[in-house]
């Protein structure tokens, strides 16, 4: 048992103030880079001012996928650089990454073929003109392309009106055609960003990681961090900082004392419903479509829920990203205009999320056309900076790969370990085959039920053995749920033992989908706050203080109506 008084995370950071390098941002790109340079040995701290995959990164569409749109913009490096990662996740991550069919329902033949070409020159998105039959073939065939012989996924196929119809009854009547490719999805983004940084902590003794824990200054060569649950400063040193904090970046680098101008992110919604025949109509692919506005949006079945979104806005770093009312319109208006037989309500929707896109300045430039790639900026004032600036979900691996590799010339060292190909902690020995999850629930039965062990399996990967010893015969559901296969106490014993927990509602919406499934009650915060307090020493105060902010969160920036 611990409390936020002696976070030993907090205390060895304390204890020793120093190291190579430190990382300010627990984003997936910085905990990638972390993980990373771990693996090479080197001695590097990573703090995150909030939980891990708290921003950006676990606003995501949950989508990993090469960006067949980018093609428009003429970010063919990019594009392949992203199918290609997305086809090494598929294989190193896939207790997270999966396969995921996608369609997109076509309405004309040769729309847009002139129009394209404007875009692609001056980067405006003018006057709408929707995307035909002609330019998608095209830019599919393409994108198949770039995949390689080596894919992990099916080629892209055609159909006409008739064989649409009837594989989605439920399409607009009018649909001329459709066209299926394969990307990949990432059910629980925040899942994986802890397996890539539990990894880095495994690699290397000397790698330290602690949430929660924020930079908010600089002396010198030395910068200060404060813990952020007990408000307590101390200073750290380090040869080379890594500013990986996302559409923060020039916020970070003036707190380091560098005016900077490189970032310039869009807000992206989405919302999750839980609306069985939205489900039903998508057929288990994800419905993937230009709106009328131009703006390429997306219907994703993810578990018993839809997922629907996403804006492109600029967005204001001074206000919290929230979903507005407005969005939840435009996202009622482009379900209606593929699903026209559809009525969709807000109370059907269990839980909202928005994020800023991590993107570069973009002056002049459309949100949609703004480059998706990214740089890294240098900067020498005491120490050396490295700023991130860009990187999208899916290249998180080759974006810590770059990110790496300079920092190891800047400290003078050689790169020991590759990336590529390495497997991503419960992806490792996973079994991808039906048999093969057979065998490893059978091989368990011995310490929980098979239902039980396919769920844990499912959310953890291999990984799942090291929950296992937490269970006991005693096993049994966080009240307020009736179900341990949505959360148990053993489980919560293994979260808090082992993930950083320190706050309520990071596990809420982070170390599980509760949130996200609309599983949340009044009845739920109190119970789990409760068990929490008893974990980690919290007083009656604390306990209180921890179910009011969760509250607060979940109704401010999710809108969540408890019950």
């Amino acid at each position: 048992m611990h409390t936020d008084q002696t976070r030993q995370i907090v205390s060895q950071l304390r204890d020793r103030p120093r190291a190579r390098v430190l990382i300010v941002g627990g984003g997936i790109n910085g905990v990638a880079t972390f993980r990373d340079l771990a693996l090479q040995g080197v001695d590097v701290t990573l703090v995150e001012r909030g939980d891990y995959c708290q921003g950006a990164s676990g606003a995501s569409s949950h989508m990993i996928h090469g960006g067949i749109r980018y093609l428009e913009n003429g970010e063919f490096r990019l594009v392949r650089e992203s199918v290609q990662e997305r086809n090494g996740l598929l294989a190193v991550a896939p207790h997270h990454v999966k396969p995921l069919r996608t369609t997109i329902p076509i309405f004309s033949t040769f729309s847009g073929i002139m129009s394209a070409p404007m875009r692609f020159l001056t980067h405006r998105s003018g006057k709408p003109t929707e995307r035909g039959a002609v330019l998608i073939k095209l830019g599919l065939t393409m994108y198949d392309a770039f995949a390689g012989l080596r894919r992990r996924t099916p080629w892209h196929t055609f159909h006409g009106r008739r064989a649409s119809l009837e594989q989605l009854p439920a399409l607009r009547p009018d649909v001329k055609y459709t066209a299926t490719y394969f990307d990949a999805s990432v059910h629980n983004p925040e899942r994986l960003t802890l397996d890539v940084l539990l990894d880095g902590l495994a690699a290397n003794p000397r790698a330290r990681a602690a949430n929660h824990v924020a930079l908010v200054g600089r002396d010198g060569e030395q910068v200060t961090l404060r813990d952020e649950l007990t408000g307590e400063s101390f200073q750290f040193a380090a040869d080379v900082v890594v500013n990986a904090t996302g559409a923060w970046t020039d916020l970070t680098n003036a707190d380091l004392g560098s005016g900077t101008r490189y970032m310039g992110g869009t807000k992206g919604s989405h919302i999750v419903l839980d609306h069985p025949e939205l489900h039903a109509a998508c057929a288990g692919r994800e419905i993937f479509f230009e709106h009328t506005d131009g703006r390429i949006v997306l219907i994703y079945p993810l578990g018993d829920r839809v997922l629907v979104g996403t804006t492109d806005i600029d967005a204001d770093m001074d206000e919290e990203a929230v979903c507005t009312e407005a969005e939840v319109d435009y996202f009622f208006d482009l379900i209606g205009h593929v699903f026209p037989g559809l009525t969709v309500e807000r109370e059907q929707i269990v839980y909202r999320f928005s994020g800023v896109r991590p993107l570069p300045r973009h002056d002049e430039t459309a949100p949609g056309f703004v480059s998706r790639d990214y740089r890294i900026e240098r900067r020498e004032d005491g120490n050396t900076v490295l700023s991130l600036v860009g990187g999208k979900w899916t290249t998180f691996r080759a974006v810590a790969e770059h990110l790496t590799d300079d920092v190891l010339s800047e400290l003078g060292l050689q790169r020991s370990v590759q990336t590529r190909g390495l497997a991503i902690g419960g992806g490792r020995n996973y079994p991808t085959t039906d048999a093969g999850r057979r065998a490893w629930v059978s091989a368990r039965t011995e310490l929980a039920s098979a239902e039980r062990l396919d769920l844990l399996l499912e959310r953890y990967g291999t990984r799942a053995d090291d929950v296992l010893p937490y269970l006991g015969a005693q096993d049994a559901p966080v009240r307020g749920l009736g179900n341990p296969n949505e959360l148990s106490t053993g489980e919560l014993d293994y979260l808090v033992a082992n993930e950083q927990v320190f706050r309520l509602v990071d596990v809420l919406v982070r170390r599980t989908s509760l949130a996200f499934r609309g599983l949340v009650t009044q009845e739920l915060l109190e119970h789990l706050a409760d068990e929490l307090a008893d974990r980690l020493g919290w007083d009656a105060a604390r306990r209180d203080a921890e179910l009011a902010g969760s509250v607060s969160v979940l109704e401010r920036l999710h809108q969540v109506a408890l019950a």
